[in-house]
């Protein structure tokens, strides 16, 4: 906390320096419950002189120093979003708990196929990558999207007339049964063919998906209409958040969590939602007062039961779960390989499942990531590499695991890995025990 304490003691040293500012923003150098963030994540070590900034507000209602080149310097942020609380005992972080874990996970918050957080590391050159090794990360912009794609098409065809409400309602039904579209943004295309088709198979019916009058009838049935209120809680608004997510793995090893960066983000994941439909839905709106209340879907409860069998369909980018009698339990839209960073074959099994995981990054096991050869400590938290969940595969480096970008999941290619929505990988995860085996289909 040293490093907070003299920052704020800077800022008030300097305050003389804000004259304009304040006038302009009513910015309080004086606040001890504040931060100045750079967008690395960093915290700003200098006060700028009068007339070098101009003081602004982004979406989340937080003053933004800006200099006369329009390029952000820092953003106030709450002290306590940046410094999370500890643990009494131990005097660790105390991240964000996703639930309990059933019997046999290990959330243990390292992610399997990297190296433990204490030992040495026999290095080996940095361009010689170890065999069967995947030459991505999990974060790493994705390769371009070439490998063979399977076109599913429903038994009968969505119409193209359909308007954005009926299909977000068709959507909201198919998560609610198990079937994920992936986000739910109102738009048709490959995810939500490929959940119906996959809601057929688990339930022998063949439902009509322009057919509004049944969908709404079935959605009453599931749980009530499509688009619901909801009120932004105090918790909602209070965070913890981040600033911002750099991309560079040695500034993510330097803050105390990859959270989220905006209220906005956090209900849109807590929805199932696109974070740019969130806010067409409520335009206008301020989502960082308490008691404000928007308008939002209601997807589905957790699928609940347990996994004997994964299939991993490459063509599709799709994920099937099975119970112990053969029967599909659940349907995600993946990101699996790519022609130049494929997925293994055939069958492995999953090692071991970690809640909240962090991430230790090797440039020796893992891959290059910029300048970095050294190995690195990444927080856990929504915005990690690996998302909320870790599933270990027994080919060494492999696992499924979240994402800090689901509006790519199934429209994008992965490293090699199984990509998921968070909230699909989660589902997925407290569903699944070690030794469930994972088949990886072409």
């Amino acid at each position: 906390m040293w490093k907070a304490g003299l920052v704020v003691a800077t800022l008030a040293a300097g305050s003389a320096a804000w004259t304009a500012a304040e006038a302009q923003e009513g910015f309080d150098p004086y606040r001890s419950d504040t931060l100045l963030v750079t967008p690395e994540g960093d915290i700003l070590g200098y006060t700028p002189e009068e007339g070098e900034v101009v003081v602004s507000r982004d979406r989340m209602g937080r003053r933004v120093l800006i200099d006369r080149r329009g390029r952000v310097i820092a953003t106030e942020v709450r002290a306590d979003t940046y410094f999370p609380r500890r643990h009494p005992g131990s005097g660790e972080p105390v991240y964000e708990d996703f639930g309990a874990p059933a019997p046999g996970f290990e959330d243990d918050g390292v992610v399997t196929g990297a190296i433990p957080e204490r030992g040495t590391v026999d290095r080996a050159p940095l361009d010689q990558p170890l065999p069967d090794m995947p030459s991505g990360g999990p974060d790493m912009p994705p390769p371009v999207d070439q490998a063979p794609q399977t076109i599913v098409t429903p038994d009968i065809p969505v119409k193209s007339n359909l308007s954005q409400l009926e299909i977000t309602a068709l959507q909201v039904f198919l998560d609610r049964e198990g079937t994920s579209p992936g986000v739910i943004d109102g738009k048709m295309g490959q995810n939500v063919n490929k959940a119906l088709v996959a809601w057929q198979e688990m339930t022998g019916e063949t439902i009509d998906p322009n057919n509004a009058e049944d969908i709404l009838e079935r959605l009453r049935m599931s749980g009530g209409m499509a688009v619901t209120s909801y009120t932004i809680t105090p918790g909602d608004a209070a965070g913890p958040y981040v600033a911002s997510i750099p991309e560079d793995y040695s500034l993510k090893a330097q803050l105390p969590s990859l959270a989220y960066t905006s209220t906005v983000e956090m209900l849109a994941e807590k929805f199932h939602m696109d974070e740019n439909y969130l806010r067409a839905l409520n335009p206008g709106v301020d989502f960082t007062i308490p008691g404000t209340i928007i308008k939002v879907v209601e997807p589905g409860k957790p699928k609940t039961g347990k996994v004997a069998r994964i299939v991993a369909d490459k063509g599709k980018k799709q994920v099937f779960a099975y119970g112990e009698d053969g029967s599909l339990l659940a349907a995600y839209p993946a990101s699996i390989g790519s022609a130049d960073t494929p997925s293994p074959s055939g069958i492995v099994t999953v090692e071991r499942v970690a809640l909240n995981p962090g991430y230790t990054y090797n440039p020796k096991i893992n891959f290059q990531q910029g300048s970095n050869n050294k190995v690195l400590a990444i927080p856990p938290g929504p915005n990690g590499p690996v998302g909320t969940v870790w599933m270990a595969l027994s080919k060494p480096t492999y696992g499924i695991h979240g994402t800090p970008e689901p509006a790519k999941i199934g429209r994008t290619q992965s490293h090699g890995c199984i990509r998921l929505t968070n909230w699909d990988a989660t589902e997925l995860a407290k569903m699944v025990s070690p030794g469930v085996t994972v088949e990886f289909v072409d």
